[in-house]
């Protein structure tokens, strides 16, 4: 009786990686070991970013409404409470929105604002 040899397997294997790997620079895209490796340590970058793509997108947001409160007199912190004790419920992405795309209801909001915090 003949040993088994897991040739197809192995190959179906290392396609899976080799083919996961497609665009890498250099030995990545080409060397099974060093394809691994990348792949490996691609997907713990991808799992990470994930999380980090949350957390860039809410600075962006917060950068564009204090810039956006300066220009009517308030500071990023004092909007937030003002709006807060206003009643007004907006989340930092609609507001960072409102800060680009229509400046009049962002500066009619932050005088609800400052008159919430009088």
């Amino acid at each position: 009786m003949p040993r088994v040899k897991g040739g197809t397997v192995t190959r179906q294997r290392r396609k899976r990686v080799l083919k996961l790997a497609k665009g890498y620079y250099g030995a990545k895209h080409a060397l099974f070991k060093t394809a691994k490796q990348q792949v490996i340590k691609s997907g713990q970058y991808a799992y990470r970013d994930r999380r980090q793509k949350k957390r860039d997108f809410r600075k962006l947001w917060i950068a564009r409404i204090n810039a956006a409160a300066r220009m009517n007199e308030l500071t990023y912190s004092r909007l937030m409470h003002g709006l807060k004790l206003a009643g007004i419920e907006v989340n930092r992405k609609m507001l960072s929105e409102l800060a680009i795309s229509d400046e009049k209801a962002f500066a009619q909001l932050a005088a609800k604002a400052k008159d919430a915090l009088k």
